[in-house]
């Protein structure tokens, strides 16, 4: 596992996203963001790449709503 600093736990990850813990839980649960476990108390951990990642795939398909035909 890598540096636990570039992991954020839940309350971070869904406050960076916008959302709430449990929306966050809930799309973990269905594979639309990864989870990770923290080694010592299994707590959830969210690596800030993959939520960037994801606020980017959000915004293109935004963007692609937006566009008129």
């Amino acid at each position: 596992m890598s540096k636990l600093n570039e992991y954020l736990q839940i309350a971070e990850a869904a406050e960076h996203l916008g959302v709430c813990q449990n929306t966050l839980r809930n799309w973990g649960a269905a594979g639309k963001v990864v989870e990770y476990r923290h080694p010592v108390n299994n707590y959830r951990l969210y690596k800030t790449k993959d939520l960037d990642r994801l606020i980017t795939k959000v915004e293109k398909q935004q963007t692609k709503k937006r566009k008129p035909k």
